[in-house]
């Protein structure tokens, strides 16, 4: 079993900065592939951004070039920065046990476990 936990949300302007983090624990497996997955109202479920255990990252076009997805062992980070109106949404962190990050790690179905999300709000 993984237990992650999300901190880190808030309300920020558009232009602005958040850093979401993740902890990650009960897993002592050598290979976990970690993402951000964020889901506004109304709207489905869309990927942000994965990293696997070596550090190779993958991004959503929505997102390159302003958000930095980071981990420190099982520890994950999202480094947000120029954040627009549509980037709010809840974010979730979730986790693929025993795994790299394969060519499905922008399907939600990949992952087995998933944060309780934190909230992040942008005002225009």
């Amino acid at each position: 079993q993984v237990q992650l936990v999300e901190s880190g949300g808030g309300s920020v302007q558009s232009g602005g900065s958040l850093r979401l983090s993740c902890a990650a624990s009960g897993y002592t497996g050598s290979r976990l592939c970690m993402g951000w997955f964020r889901q506004a109202p109304g709207k489905e479920r869309e990927v942000v951004a994965a990293i696997d255990s070596g550090g190779s990252t993958s991004y959503a076009d929505s997102v390159k070039g302003r958000f930095t997805i980071s981990r420190v062992k099982n520890t994950l980070y999202l480094q947000m920065n120029s954040l627009k109106f549509e980037d709010t949404a809840m974010y979730y962190c979730t986790a693929r046990a025993y795994d790299s990050c394969s060519g499905s790690w922008h399907s939600a179905w990949y992952y087995g476990y998933w944060g309780q999300g934190t909230q992040v709000t942008v005002s225009s």
